[in-house]
């Protein structure tokens, strides 16, 4: 199942208690999508690709320009106007030549968000904007697989690992779309926050550490600070009040 070389390269995961050979082959055999090419998804993807997810299925619509390069870390000048989902399976395949990446150059949208996750046991919300992420909620919902969501500002951030009935979903959270802007962040921000989602994805699939179920984490960068909400479900939420 793994070459010399994999077995080399995953070798300090695998000496966690409770992973070795047999849960590093569950990342292998894993299909995770990740929405979104940009800020939160350079590292998301990054991470994923190193820890040996086999399958990673990656959408974007849009190409990297400079306004992008002090976070986008999937892309380079070199790389301006090329779509940015093909950039990041050529940057991924090159850190990790025994995975399969899978490139979509496609806008989500409800009409096709069902075809773009396929058999994803997963989605990473990587997204700038709401109507995107009650698609992919929407989606998540109805294939009945996890969505870890993340969000960043500035040198703020959260995040959440939403798997209704057991935890709120997105809606229920966020009930209201807040105004599409363009915010000012630091590179670093989404280079924690990704991180952390990478995290949450590889705990879910390797049943090592808990996720973060019905919480949202707050990280705030300035203080560097750390803090956990309760997070409630509505139940007149219009998306999981049937759950």
């Amino acid at each position: 199942m793994f070459s010399a070389d994999e077995l080399k390269r995953y070798n300090r995961q695998m000496m966690m208690d409770g992973w070795g050979e047999e849960t590093q082959r569950k990342l292998k055999n894993a299909i995770i999508f990740i929405a979104g090419a940009g800020g939160l998804g350079s590292p998301v993807s990054i991470y994923l690709a190193v820890a040996g997810i086999g399958n990673i299925r990656i959408c974007d619509f849009d190409s990297p320009d400079w306004t992008n390069l002090n976070r986008q870390i999937l892309h380079n000048h070199n790389r301006i106007g090329t779509n940015k989902a093909l950039s990041a399976k050529q940057t991924l395949e090159e850190l990790n030549p025994h995975i399969n990446v899978t490139a979509f150059t496609d806008k989500i949208t409800s009409e096709n968000v069902d075809e773009l996750v396929g058999s994803a046991d997963l989605i990473v919300d990587c997204m700038d904007n709401f109507p995107t992420r009650y698609a992919l909620n929407e989606c998540a919902i109805r294939k009945k697989i996890p969505l870890v969501y993340g969000s960043i500002w500035g040198m703020e951030g959260r995040l959440s690992f939403i798997n209704p009935p057991e935890t709120p979903c997105l809606k229920c959270m966020f009930p209201e779309a807040p105004p599409s802007e363009t915010f000012p962040v630091v590179g670093a921000t989404p280079g924690v926050i990704g991180t952390l989602q990478a995290l949450e994805v590889i705990k879910y699939l390797t049943g090592v550490g808990d996720n973060l179920k019905n919480k949202i984490l707050i990280w705030e960068g300035k203080g560097v600070e750390f803090k956990k909400f309760k997070a409630y479900k509505d139940p007149e939420c219009p998306v999981c009040r049937k759950l």
